[in-house]
Formats: structure tokens, C-alpha cells, sequence
């Protein structure tokens, strides 16, 4: 039987990995409770204000898991701050970076056999860069409805300008909601890409949420961006 050597790589800091667990968890309940309050359901033929589905139940389950994933943004720029391997953001800067990243699409679409080795590829980089833009316009708008009662508070002196930059609270409901089923979009892409790449290229992509650790055979081109690896069987 071959023996095959790989190296490994320590990624990702413990607060990187409790956080991406906490934004997995609060997307999932955001969603649900965000798709109840847009359309109440009806139980026995009473108002949902009457039921165990009781609206306001609904609403603060909601408001509870949107501080909790703000509060645990923190644990992900203190991973930024001390762990190199948590700040592998696109690098648009470099020319080679949109090539390389046509290539990695392809061979996620089967269309070529293999794409150069990465911790973490270009086209994931740029996933992720777009999706904390997406959740930015979630806390903005989700803010800016939760406190538009209150335009004298901290809290609408904060995110007021919001509904008056997008022409009004209906067109903020609007974004909040499209754009939350985008974030579901992408969810469901990343789930594709992540098992893929663990069936196809075994490096401990999934686990490596659990671990911090991917395992690669060969030099990964981004490398010099985290601590030099270990070796490993």
C-alpha cells in the first residue's frame, strides 16, 4: 500500500471556528423566524397573536439571535488579530488572483480535472468577502428596522440614515428580505463546495471547522500566509 505524506496546516483560530458555529445557528433561526414574521402562519383559525405561534415570541427569538451573532463578531476580529490563518481575504490585488480563480470555478463545474493546491482558494475568498458584505446589509437594515420607533435613541441616531438612504422603511423591509434569501443562496453553494472538496480532494475541509487544521499534500500557493505546517501521515 502507497504512503502518502501530508502536511499540516494550522487555518483557523478557535474564535474563527465558534464563530462561523454562532453564524450558522443564527442564520438558520434568522431565517425561519425572519420568514414567520414576514408571513405570520395560521394555526386553528386564530390569529398567530393567539397561538403557541405567537408573534411576539417569534419576533424577540428573532431580535436575541440577531445581538447574538453581532456580540459574536467580536470573536472573529480577535481570531483576525491574532491568527494569520484568519485573514485569507480575496487578494484582488494581484493579477494572477482572478485567473486562478476562473480555474477553480471550472473545475467546480467539471470542467477541468484539477486547480492549483490552496489553504483556501480564491473563488472561497471571494465567497466570503461577499458573504460579510451581505450580512453588513443585514445588521444595517435589521437595526434600522428594529429602532426606526425610536429616532432619538443611540440606536436610531445610528441606523436612521438608513431608511432615509434607501427612500423609506417599506424598501428596507425589501433589501433585509432579499437579501437574506441570497445569504441562503450561498449557504447552499457552500455546503456543495465543501463536501465536494472533501470527497474529491480529502485535506479536512469539514473538519477543519472543527480542528483548524487541513492536511495537503502538496505546497499550497497561498502557504507563506500561515504558520509554517507540520508533517502528518
Amino acid at each position: 500500500m502507497k504512503e502518502e505524506k501530508r502536511k499540516v496546516y494550522y487555518l483557523f483560530s478557535p474564535f474563527l471556528r465558534i464563530f462561523h458555529w454562532i453564524m450558522v445557528l443564527s442564520i438558520v433561526v434568522l431565517f425561519v423566524t425572519g420568514i414567520l414574521i414576514t408571513k405570520p402562519a395560521t394555526i386553528q383559525a386564530l390569529e398567530p397573536t393567539f397561538t403557541s405561534m405567537s408573534m411576539d415570541w417569534v419576533r424577540n427569538i428573532h431580535f436575541i439571535f440577531a445581538f447574538l451573532f453581532c456580540a459574536s463578531f467580536i470573536l472573529r476580529i480577535y481570531g483576525f488579530i491574532i491568527n494569520k490563518g484568519d485573514r485569507l481575504f480575496p487578494r484582488v490585488w494581484e493579477g494572477h488572483f482572478y485567473s486562478e480563480t476562473i480555474d477553480v470555478a471550472m473545475h467546480y463545474m467539471l470542467l477541468k480535472p484539477s486547480h492549483a493546491p490552496f489553504l483556501r482558494n480564491p473563488l472561497a475568498r471571494s465567497s466570503y468577502a461577499g458573504l460579510y458584505v451581505m450580512v453588513l446589509i443585514e445588521i444595517l437594515t435589521g437595526f434600522a428596522m428594529y429602532y426606526m420607533t425610536e429616532p432619538n435613541n443611540i440606536g436610531g441616531t445610528l441606523f436612521g440614515w438608513v431608511n432615509v438612504l434607501l427612500g423609506g422603511e417599506m424598501v428596507t423591509h425589501w433589501v433585509h428580505h432579499i437579501v437574506a434569501w441570497l445569504i441562503i443562496v450561498f449557504a447552499i453553494g457552500h455546503v456543495y463546495m465543501v463536501l465536494r472538496a472533501d470527497l474529491m480532494e480529502a485535506e479536512g475541509e469539514a473538519s477543519s471547522m472543527f480542528s483548524g487544521v487541513k492536511f495537503l499534500e502538496h505546497v499550497p500557493k497561498d502557504a507563506c500566509e500561515v504558520e509554517p505546517p507540520t508533517n502528518a501521515k
